[in-house]
């Protein structure tokens, strides 16, 4: 008789000095960027710029990180982890730099192409180094706990730049250019793997990881919601006499966290269809209740429920795009996924846009909820039939 009990849980070390490092890297570059990325509009408005400018600045931002990207892949799959987080780490600390020594438009419109590039450079290169090292058995679950450091940047990266800059853009930007230099200084001591790979020459078809474009693909149009909810809940939130936006991120980041914590190790065992499907149905209950029942505590539930979408389905389907890449394509498969975040993220907040100034917000919400509805029929009819389904090789596996 076939025993009915659930196999054991593979028994091997996910915490090494190296993971705990490029987590700590991570978590350098991602406040280095966000609290950056919070403050920079009040940056051009000092330079004599306008809130139309500082929106072109954040659209060249994400255009260069996007087309930069699966170059930077490229690079990885040629075996250069250290080369390039070295390289955009650099770039981290020059940009902040360069808008205190220039302070006139021109050349921050320029630095903030530099470090939309530096960006791209970083975080692909972290992910990947991150995915070199993470024990398979446990892929996913150390996926998770990689990416805590992008949840606390988030909670803790824009107050510390609105501090900053109270005592002036030269302090906030010498501050996020110190820590970029503090990370620099974390990765001397990451012990990196150095894959032995065959040079690959640069093609346009080897620039996208194509194993990955099931999970890109579900996560891209998932990032509307999200690209809706980081620029605009807060202006709304205003609007609407609520708590401050920033609670709402507070909270959001703190339920991220949580998920990332004790629920990560999920994906390993049931497979990403868990929190695709629950990720997905958070995430629209969070944005009927903004569209429909805004008040302090439905605010406050709203930041809880989209904490547990994003920090439930973020990891899982980055874990799915990558886990099955070997050291010659693990590179351009993260940063295949990170494009599609980014342009997700991207669109989400220009769709949103257009939509405030022609149905209002209530209507805007209800509209880019239907997103998740999209990311779950993308992911039945496609994703979850590709090899790199966790939840298919579970099935196999059954």
């Amino acid at each position: 008789m076939q025993s009915s009990a659930r196999p054991a849980r593979p028994q091997c070390k996910l915490w090494t000095r190296d993971l705990v490092l490029i987590i700590l890297v991570n978590l350098c570059v991602f406040t280095n960027h966000i609290m950056s990325l919070s403050t920079f509009p009040f940056f051009i408005k000092s330079l004599g710029g306008t809130e139309a400018l500082a929106g072109m600045c954040a659209a060249f931002f994400c255009l260069v990180a996007v087309i930069v990207r699966p170059f930077v892949g490229w690079w990885l799959d040629n075996g250069a982890r250290r080369a390039v987080l070295v390289v955009g780490l650099i770039l981290l600390a020059v940009a902040p730099m360069g808008y205190v020594l220039a302070p006139v438009l021109t050349a921050a419109i320029l630095l903030r192409m530099v470090h939309g590039a530096a960006l791209s450079l970083s975080n692909s290169t972290t992910a990947t180094v991150a995915s070199d090292v993470i024990a398979r058995p446990r892929f996913a679950e150390g996926m998770g706990y990689f990416g805590m450091a992008t949840a606390l940047a988030s909670a803790i990266a824009p107050a510390l730049g609105l501090e900053l800059m109270g005592l002036g853009f030269n302090v906030l930007y010498a501050a996020a250019a110190a820590i970029s230099i503090l990370a620099l200084v974390l990765f001397c001591f990451v012990r990196a793997p150095r894959p032995k790979t065959e040079k690959r020459p640069l093609s346009i078809k080897g620039l996208v990881n194509r194993d990955s474009l099931p999970a890109t693909c579900t996560m891209l149009v998932f990032m509307f919601t999200f690209g809706a909810l980081e620029n605009f809940v807060a202006i709304y939130a205003a609007n609407e006499g609520l708590l401050s936006g920033s609670i709402y991120f507070v909270v959001m980041s703190v339920v991220l966290l949580l998920v990332r914590v004790f629920l990560g190790r999920l994906v390993d065992e049931r497979g990403e269809a868990f929190f695709v499907y629950t990720g997905n149905a958070a995430m629209i209950c969070a944005l009927l209740l903004l569209a429909f029942a805004p008040n302090a505590v439905t605010f406050l539930l709203s930041g809880a429920l989209a904490g547990y979408a994003f920090g439930g389905l973020e990891p899982a389907l980055q874990s799915m795009a990558v886990h099955t890449a070997t050291d010659e394509t693990r590179g351009s498969a993260n940063s295949t996924f990170l494009c599609g975040y980014d342009i997700g993220y991207g669109l989400g907040g220009g769709v949103a846009g257009v939509l405030i100034t022609s149905v209002g917000y209530a209507s805007m919400w209800a509209i880019v909820a239907l997103a998740c509805v999209a990311s779950v029929v993308l992911y039945v009819a496609w994703a979850r039939h590709s090899d790199t389904s966790f939840s298919k090789q579970l099935a196999r596996r059954a």
